[in-house]
């Protein structure tokens, strides 16, 4: 018997506990193979080659209930809930990253996703955090012990010649008596507690962009991985904590990026206005706080939508600009952009304005930003009027010539609320009779005296109240049994959700005998899916006969 818990979620690494054998073990860690699994010393005929044909691994592959149970790319395996499965050669996988992220989608839309993932004999410093980022759990010592064997010394850069050992690259107990053995197993164990750290922290993406410079092969899975839209992108979040780091190529393609410019193109609901200009982004996060943008807000004068052009999200419009990653995120600032980083924002400022057309569009930009917007111009057939002149946008002239070529336009009413509740619910909420009540980060929304949302201010969304969800009329819904929550909603108790839904989301919980207000704690299809881990976490809880629990 086994029994796997999700505790803490960063896309699809977990941080989980598993309960075999009468131990509990606090996953991703290493230990030794049969020590971890005792049945696996006198184990045969598990090692089917990955690519073998689906007849092949069928006949092969050892059946039964024996933890772990063997699983391949290639065979439909009855797993139950909980349990532990290992995927022989999964090393082997490291070489082919095509295949590798092949095979890593095929095994994980079969199984359950409270199913633990083991990867025998795969493990070494320098891929555990990508193993451990791909959805593997729990790892052995065997591939370090080989390396040893070979003489080869490992650390989180990669493996190199024993003799570095004795260069102070470490100073390790191993390193320090010469033990190249311990210093092997050492070093996975302390970048296994790294990638358990990051984690926690949602940041482990930064820590896999890193490590993987070192090798080819593992950039490769990563982008492979990011083309992956329709598997990936339910399984990251819609918010982290901290800053959203872009500072590599991949980031263009991360699904982040990715959600947010796709949910402004085609959920987003801008104002009515007549003209919309283009303004380079800043480094101070919300725009709104920098001495520049202070500057552009103060020429426009509320008669134009605004919308930020940057590099990697594409184009911001000012009243989303606190949601994440909006708000959160940092670049390296260069004044130069590249080919690829032009034609796609280039391509999602052309789509934006196929999808809302203007009287006029102005430009107040410069270098690659005015370079991406000149693309979409010709892409979009729209006229492209630039008030720059060759200056910097921040100049007293740019800026009076932004303000006078907006003379005698009509002003324009923005609405945050409604704005935030398209972006992030997929509905026009109907905002008429609304006050806020704002003293930043914080802000509330009010009809009359009933509180109906107010303003994450870690995330830029909305919080509903119940009253709040009377306005969304459909979506982000979870459907619980009967029952009155006391706590947090756990898995087992929901019966169907909104397979929109992804952790993160603010969400309506409904059952026969309560309504809540919370935030899921995992993705819609994992809930119902999943029979273990805490769903959704509750803020507020009424019954029918409307008292608050």
């Amino acid at each position: 018997m086994s029994r796997f818990e999700v505790i803490r979620r960063d896309g699809l690494a977990r941080i989980s506990h598993l309960s075999v054998e009468g131990r509990d073990i606090v996953l991703p860690s290493a230990g030794e193979a049969d020590t971890l699994f005792p049945g696996l010393a006198g184990s045969s005929l598990e090692n089917v080659p990955l690519d073998a044909d689906p007849g092949f691994a069928a006949r092969y592959l050892p059946a039964g209930d024996t933890l772990p149970v063997r699983v391949h790319p290639a065979v439909d395996r009855d797993v139950g809930s909980g349990t532990c499965v290992m995927v022989p050669c999964w090393h082997t996988a490291l070489a082919d990253p095509r295949k590798y992220v092949e095979w890593l989608v095929r095994l994980k839309e079969r199984l359950p996703p409270d199913t633990a993932f083991y990867a025998p004999a795969a493990a070494v410093p320098s891929n555990i955090s990508l193993l451990c980022y791909t959805g593997f759990d729990l790892f052995d010592f065997t591939a370090v012990d080989l390396a040893s064997a070979r003489g080869e010394f490992c650390l989180p850069e990669g493996v190199f010649p024993a003799d570095l050992m004795e260069e102070g690259a470490c100073s390790c107990p191993g390193c320090r008596e010469g033990d190249l053995f311990r210093h092997n197993r050492a070093a996975l164990l302390r970048e296994l507690a790294l990638v358990r750290m990051h984690i926690a922290s949602s940041s482990l993406r930064d820590l896999v962009e890193s490590r993987s410079r070192m090798d080819s092969r593992y950039v490769s899975i990563i982008r492979f991985l990011d083309r992956e839209s329709h598997f990936l992108e339910p399984r990251i979040p819609v918010s982290r904590p901290g800053t959203f780091l872009a500072t590599s190529g991949e980031s263009l393609f991360r699904t982040e990026v990715r959600r947010f410019a796709d949910r402004v193109v085609n959920r987003y609901i801008p104002p009515a206005a007549d003209v919309a200009v283009l303004l380079p982004c800043s480094a101070k996060k919300p725009y709104f706080l920098s001495q520049s943008h202070r500057r552009f807000m103060e020429a426009v004068s509320g008669r134009a939508l605004e919308l930020i052009v940057t590099s990697p999200l594409g184009l911001v419009p000012r009243d989303l600009e606190r949601v994440y990653p909006a708000a959160h995120y940092d670049v390296p600032v260069t004044g130069y952009w590249d080919a690829e980083e032009k034609a796609w924002i280039a391509g999602v400022i052309a789509q934006f304005f196929r999808k809302h057309r203007f009287r006029r569009v102005i430009a107040h930009l410069e270098g690659g930003a005015l370079d991406a917007a000149g693309m979409a111009a010709e892409m979009a057939s729209i006229d492209l009027e630039c008030t720059t002149g060759g200056d910097r946008a921040t100049s007293r002239a740019a800026l009076n010539a932004l303000s006078g070529a907006l003379s005698g336009e009509k002003p324009v009413t923005h609405d945050l609320v409604r704005a935030t509740a398209s972006y992030q619910f997929d509905t026009a909420v109907d905002t008429k009779g609304f006050t806020l009540k704002e003293r930043f980060p914080d802000l509330k929304v009010f009809r009359g005296m009933e509180p109906l949302f107010s303003l994450d201010p870690g995330t830029g969304l909305l919080r509903p109240t119940f009253g709040g969800w009377e306005l969304i009329p459909a979506g982000y819904r979870v459907e619980i049994d009967a029952f009155v929550p006391s706590g947090d909603i756990l898995a087992p108790g929901v019966v169907g959700a909104d397979p929109r839904i992804r952790e993160g989301d603010e969400v309506f919980v409904t059952g026969p005998l309560a309504v809540a207000t919370g935030r899921a704690a995992m993705p819609g299809p994992e809930m119902v899916r999943s029979r273990r881990g805490v769903a959704v976490k509750v803020r507020k809880v009424k019954t029918p006969g409307g008292k608050h629990v």
